[in-house]
């Protein structure tokens, strides 16, 4: 039987190229593009950045946990990888499209596999205006930040900004404020995939803001517009039993 085309890529955690150079020598490693999988050895940021490097390619991308959290990793063994590959349950996600207007009057734009943030970048509170779709649903929010996030980014920094996990699937994104103080009990709410987001940032002289993506950052903006881009699909495989749907439902119980 051929053997099976690997791209092996690890972050620089010396575990990580530790288990690199082992699985390298056992299994070969080719470039991404040539690939029939591609193996993300790290933590949860570097099967990010994993993923938008290859965001174009075909070839669908299983990772295994040599970071901390791993809520995207398969626990790591340096056994039986080939069966493990082929046995894989595949998900899909399509990332955050922000297009963000500085005040220098820059755009700029970046993906986000998990979320779109704003975050106040002064002492002061920001002071946003969102709009969905066109129409004004909040004229004024007083904050520490709002993000958008994916289903698979819901578990991430939106839930530790108190925002709902929301099922893999689902065509939904979540909108969260960070430390909202007008409306202080405002908790976000919930949108159609297909909803575009714009929030533009009040009086961003006095109150300035920076919008992250994914860990891309831009600072001092004035506007943000988010929207799913469903031209992009991140293929992303678990083991049997343990994919992002299960990984959810734990997070909720535990």
């Amino acid at each position: 039987m051929p053997r099976l085309r690997i791209a092996f890529l690890a972050s620089q955690a010396p575990i990580a190229e530790a288990a690199l150079a082992e699985l390298s020598a056992h299994h070969g490693n080719v470039a991404p593009q040539d690939a029939q999988f591609i193996v993300a050895l790290g933590g949860d940021g570097f099967m990010l950045q994993t993923l938008h490097a290859t965001e174009y390619l075909d070839a669908p991308v299983y990772g295994m946990n040599r970071g901390t959290v791993g809520f995207l990793m398969n626990e790591y063994h340096d056994h039986d990888l080939i069966q493990r590959l082929q046995d894989a349950e595949e998900e899909i996600i399509n990332p955050l499209s922000m297009t963000a207007l500085a005040a220098d009057g820059s755009m700029h734009s970046a993906l986000a596999i998990n979320e779109v943030s704003l975050l106040r970048a002064g002492p002061q509170a920001a002071k946003l205006r969102i709009t969905v779709d066109g129409k004004l649903r909040m004229p004024e929010l007083v904050c520490d930040g709002a993000l958008v996030c994916t289903p698979a980014g819901s578990t991430a920094y939106n839930y530790s900004a108190h925002g709902p996990i929301l099922p893999i699937g689902s065509d939904v994104l979540a909108l969260t404020a960070m430390a909202a103080f007008r409306p202080r009990r405002w908790r976000g709410a919930l949108l159609p995939k297909k909803a575009v987001v714009r929030i533009d940032v009040l009086n961003p002289e006095k109150r300035p803001v920076m919008a992250d993506a994914d860990g891309k950052a831009v600072r001092d903006v004035v506007s943000v517009e988010i929207r799913s881009d469903p031209t992009i699909r991140h293929r992303i495989l678990f083991d049997p039993g343990h994919g992002l749907e299960e990984r959810l439902f734990q997070e909720q119980f535990s």
